[in-house]
């Protein structure tokens, strides 16, 4: 039979880091009265389950290029009592991803757009969903720098995500010369597949035309994006100047 140290060692030789932390545990739990063997097995088997999914959770959101892990728990929906809640909460049950559909987020700056794209998109990792959160504009100008070798790859990484998401869209005025070329193959090609896109922007549908300088290639864009798209609009006051406004009073009474 062998001894502790030798199981621990035959655990790591095959990767089995979840039994490996929890056999103490689940050794002394065994030693109860009454504790079938299937009992204690399945829970070994359940610790090892439980830190793979962990695993993947993990290495997923590294992947995403999400920067933060937001809920909508942390978001103060009493402050804009007009904000599309309903709607939002129906995109984070994540039904809108299994049926290829998308959603456009429009509005006024500050109003928690990107907070709520961002606890989509971090609910659908959790969900073991392949996320690509970009900020749009700064995506745009670091894509234009890579080698077309490079480019080719991450093209198809962000097309063969279950889940896009393009933050701030048309946040500068300006945006490179091949931007909307990629922006076009982007939607296309993922509404070709039926894969999801969320797209957050400041900019009314009306005036891409304009940020793209081609009004054809606007109404091909969003005659796809549009096509199975939930619509939301964001009014009211900003979130970010509540805050620095409390910031400065903070400041001010101490």
């Amino acid at each position: 039979m062998m001894t502790m140290p030798e199981i621990e060692r035959c655990l790591r030789q095959l990767r089995l880091s979840g039994v490996r932390d929890t056999l103490q545990t689940r050794v002394l739990q065994a030693q109860g009265p009454n504790q079938p063997f299937l009992k204690t097995f399945s829970l070994i088997l359940q610790d090892e389950l439980d830190r793979r999914q962990s695993r993947l959770i993990e290495r997923r959101y590294r992947q995403s290029g999400l920067d933060e892990k937001l809920t909508f728990a942390e978001f103060d929906w009493s402050f804009n009592p007009k904000l599309p809640r309903q709607t939002c909460f129906q995109l984070h049950t994540l039904a809108f991803i299994a049926a290829g559909e998308n959603a456009l987020l429009v509005g006024k700056p500050g109003t928690g757009k990107s907070h709520i794209a961002k606890a989509i998109a971090y609910q659908a990792i959790l969900q073991s969903h392949k996320v690509e959160y970009l900020e749009t504009d700064d995506f745009f100008h670091r894509y234009a720098l890579n080698s077309p070798a490079q480019r080719e790859a991450r093209l198809r990484t962000i097309i063969d995500c279950d889940l896009l998401v393009l933050d701030d869209l048309f946040l500068a005025r300006a945006i490179p010369d091949d931007a909307g070329a990629l922006l076009q193959t982007l939607i296309y090609q993922r509404y070709t597949l039926h894969r999801s896109v969320i797209v957050t922007s400041n900019r009314v549908v009306q005036d891409w035309g304009t940020y793209l300088g081609d009004n054809t290639m606007s109404t091909t864009i969003l005659d796809r994006l549009m096509h199975h798209c939930h619509l939301l609009e964001f009014d009211g006051r900003s979130y970010r100047l509540k805050e620095a406004a409390e910031a400065a009073r903070e400041t001010m009474s101490n």
